[in-house]
């Protein structure tokens, strides 16, 4: 049983949709259609009026694509990081010729509005990065503040909701591109990432030379506003497969899929209190609804292994300085089952045991 932070288990019929015949996505008309479709059927999970687009390629292309897009040379970025994927966008931006700024707090710790405020003090930043839902320590930012501080402040924003986006509801007031994924709380397979884009990022993807195509949103400008041809051959089944996916998440209803994760979350981290481990971060108002970060020190990989091998059950260890000291069990997407996080405390329990 796979319970891992994404990719998730797939549920049936979207394994089905995708094994259907598909339209060649260069000629077939049926396929922009299914494409414009998933696009407004994802708008209304995101809770925004601007564009959505969906590449081709795994989540991280949507960083860099967001990026490259809005980072010309020279260009001053904010960097906000209390973890791994936050730190991350300051690779991306020195990839693409800009000067990050990495405003960091403990991972236990919340991004905090004040630290943003004192960071623009007498600063000009052209753009500004941060996560939403950092994945390897199950931490769930408020960013509401925070982005109306940097709307305030004329800065342009990026937001990594790659591990929230469908299971919990992210910011949309203030944020110019915003980037998802197929294979977290959707429950599709990997392949593709999404992305809203407001007006003045659209804007800012004219100017300067673009460093890249692929992983540029300039040339989907005219596939949006001008019923222009894709840039490149599109993943027909990839997008019959997310398409499905959100038929299913808006059957059950926003709401409905949000407390899903909510009280799954509060179970999983119940149980885990009760076999004796603490949550990373501890605070429950800290914590991500759709993945729980457990404190073993020293056992995560041998904890892992022994879930796989003895009870069939898949999580995932932290990464980078957490790798052997955090076990995470993603409740996300077709993952976010009562039943389901209940035999997998069960196995986690026995596996303590041993």
């Amino acid at each position: 049983m796979l319970m891992t932070p994404g990719p998730t288990e797939v549920p049936p019929s979207v394994r089905e949709r995708m094994s259907e015949p598909m339209p060649n996505p260069d000629v077939d008309p049926a396929f922009r259609e299914l494409y414009f479709d998933v696009t407004d059927k994802l708008a209304t999970v995101y809770g925004t009026d601007d564009d959505v687009v969906v590449m081709g390629g795994e989540g991280i292309l949507g960083l860099e694509a967001a990026v490259a897009s809005l980072v010309n040379e020279g260009d001053e970025v904010l960097c906000l990081s209390n973890g791994l994927y936050g730190a991350g966008f300051a690779d991306f931006v020195e990839t693409y010729g800009g000067e990050p700024t990495t405003v960091e707090v403990p991972p236990t710790e919340l991004l905090d509005a004040e630290d943003v405020t004192e960071a623009l003090a007498g600063e000009s930043y052209d753009v500004a990065t941060m996560v939403h839902c950092e994945t390897p320590t199950g931490t769930l930012n408020d960013l509401d503040e925070i982005l109306g501080v940097l709307d305030d402040a004329g800065v342009l924003t990026v937001v990594d909701a790659v591990s929230s986006l469908g299971g919990a509801e992210v910011p949309d007031e203030g944020v110019d591109v915003c980037c998802g994924a197929s294979q977290k709380c959707f429950s599709a397979p990997p392949g593709l990432t999404t992305l809203s884009v407001s007006d003045d990022a659209w804007a800012a993807t004219q100017e300067g030379d673009a460093p890249s195509f692929y992983a540029h949103l300039g040339p989907w400008d005219g596939v949006v506003h001008d019923d222009a041809q894709f840039p490149y051959t599109q993943l027909p089944a990839n997008v019959a497969a997310l398409d499905e996916a959100l038929d299913l998440l808006l059957d059950e209803g926003l709401a409905n899929v949000r407390e899903r994760h909510a009280d799954v979350a509060d179970y999983c981290r119940e149980r885990a209190r009760d076999l004796g481990l603490s949550p990373f971060p501890d605070e429950d108002a800290y914590c991500s609804p759709t993945v729980t970060a457990l404190e073993v020190p020293g056992r995560a990989r041998q904890l892992q292994e022994r879930l796989a091998d003895e009870h069939d059950v898949v999580l995932a260890t932290g990464l980078g300085p957490y790798e052997d000291d955090v076990l995470r069990v993603g409740h996300m997407g077709y993952g976010a089952d009562r039943e389901k996080v209940e035999r997998t405390m069960d196995a986690l329990a026995a596996a303590l045991d041993d």
